[in-house]
């Protein structure tokens, strides 16, 4: 019953605005076809009456047919070069994956850190943090997990898994900085990709990796610290004396056995590919037209042509690519072509104008409330469709404000990437709250705080250290809205 209401609920809202309201006050056809289409969309994005990446298609019907966008500019968005892009950072990972060197990285790391309860968990925090950065947040979540559930056994002597304070700290310690890890490079989570994309739509700017890594990484590990202190000290007592055993750490990496030929030349590849983005300024002295599509994609193919140490098998095989999340790049491309239809069709311009009720606010409480908001509406649908249809939006409202468009659009890109409270709010939430550790209102209550510490830290450093770390006159000129 509720899900049929769900499902009539997008068509409804789209059909009592287009033939009933009417454009509103200085907004035209063409715009207001893409409002009541947005609104479909929306209503499916959030209520998940249908599959997201599914719902992620109707922009390719809705636009077309009431006269908003034509279906070439409306198609174009699901070939954009930030999804290609992904693509290939995505073909990385499965190399690692597929041939365990995700798994060797993690568990030296953790075996470096220590065996003592604090220690352990910051271990775990920096190894999924750091692979985060470079997978996707979800598959590093779920490699962390039978690592994580492993170790808390050792120390837990308790039946009921939910009792255990350290099981706690240490799964939530794995979701939190998987999400934090995520925003600290550009393909490290999905919406950072749907910034750059829009910035460059819409200022013709393009966020470089290098750029976006200078700025973002001091945060993540800034935000990191304060987790891991905010868990182990404060969440839950972890102070029992009960010791963890090492020897499974040694076990696990005994049995992964010295690094393989393959894990070589994944690893390889996958620094030159960081190198190369890292010095990519200095690469276009020779080659003009270099862009980090063009290098990621270079890469990728190279996974393809190298074979493994028998001979047998490419280093990754066409058949490997099924693990591709075809659902995230349909989610891309649908945020994408409604980021191009707000733009092209005057809406996000019209929303702009009506930013002057914002006018007497200061910055600060400006980016706190933008922040407050992302954060909670992640907590109950996608961080992606949260960016795909507030950035258009945002682009334009800075401008009415006299903000530079950066600050309140990575504002909210990163605030999606800080959502702690609830198991759907995140991948990661949801991976751990399998764990049996969990129950819903440990989330809660541990989350919620979590929220409102990252809204803090998150705002006051996109208001104050951001501008010291980037010359943001010079960036994005407000002149330059397309």
């Amino acid at each position: 019953m509720l899900r049929g209401f769900n499902i009539l609920l997008g068509p409804a809202l789209f059909l009592f605005f287009y033939f009933y309201i009417g454009p509103f006050d200085g907004m035209s056809n063409d715009s207001f076809a893409i409002f009541c289409s947005v609104i479909w969309i929306a209503t499916w994005w959030i209520n998940e009456a249908v599959p997201i990446p599914i719902t992620s298609l109707l922009p390719l019907v809705l636009f077309p047919l009431t006269g908003g966008l034509d279906l070439s500019s409306t198609s174009s968005a699901y070939g954009n070069k930030i999804i290609f892009f992904y693509m290939a950072g995505f073909f990385l990972a499965i190399a690692m994956e597929k041939w365990n060197l995700h798994q060797r990285i993690a568990l030296l790391i953790i075996y470096f850190v220590g065996t003592n309860k604090k220690r352990m968990v910051l271990g775990f925090m920096l190894a999924t943090a750091i692979l985060s950065m470079f997978l996707s947040n979800t598959s590093t979540s779920i490699m962390m997990l039978p690592i994580g559930i492993a170790i808390a056994s050792q120390v837990s002597l308790r039946k009921n898994l939910s009792n255990s304070n350290f099981g706690k700290v240490l799964m939530l310690g794995i979701a939190y900085s998987a999400s934090i890890g995520g925003f600290a490079t550009l393909f490290g989570t999905p919406p950072n990709l749907i910034l750059q994309s829009n910035v460059e739509q819409f200022f013709n700017y393009k966020i470089d990796w290098d750029e976006w890594f200078a700025m973002a990484f001091p945060l993540s590990i800034s935000l990191l610290l304060i987790c891991w202190i905010y868990l182990t000290n404060f969440s839950y007592d972890i102070s029992s004396s009960s010791k963890i055993n090492n020897n499974i750490i040694k076990e696990k990496l005994k049995k992964l056995g010295e690094i393989k030929y393959e894990e070589v030349i994944v690893l390889s590849i996958f620094f030159l590919f960081i190198i190369s983005l890292i010095f990519k300024k200095g690469i276009e002295k020779y080659l003009i037209f270099i862009d980090d599509t063009i290098i990621a994609i270079f890469y990728a193919i190279l996974l393809f042509i190298f074979k493994s140490k028998d001979k047998k098998q490419k280093i990754i095989t066409w058949e490997d690519s099924v693990k591709l999340p075809w659902g995230i790049i349909l989610l891309f491309g649908g945020g994408l072509s409604v980021a191009a239809a707000m733009q092209e069709s005057g809406l996000a311009l019209w929303f702009g104008e009506k930013a002057y009720l914002l006018n007497d606010l200061s910055v600060i409480f400006i980016i706190l409330l933008i922040v407050l908001a992302v954060n909670f509406l992640t907590e109950i649908t996608s961080n992606l469709a949260t960016v795909s249809m507030i950035l258009p939006i945002l682009a334009t409202v800075s401008i009415s404000l006299g903000i530079n468009p950066l600050i309140i659009m990575i504002s909210a890109t990163i605030a999606a990437s800080c959502a702690f409270m609830l198991p759907v709010a995140t991948p990661p939430n949801a991976v751990v709250f399998g764990s049996g550790y969990l129950k819903i209102k440990d989330m809660i209550r541990t989350g919620l705080l979590m929220n409102f510490i990252s809204i803090i830290i998150v705002s006051i450093y996109i208001c104050f250290v951001l501008p010291e770390i980037w010359d943001l006159e010079s960036i994005v000129l407000m002149e330059s809205l397309n």
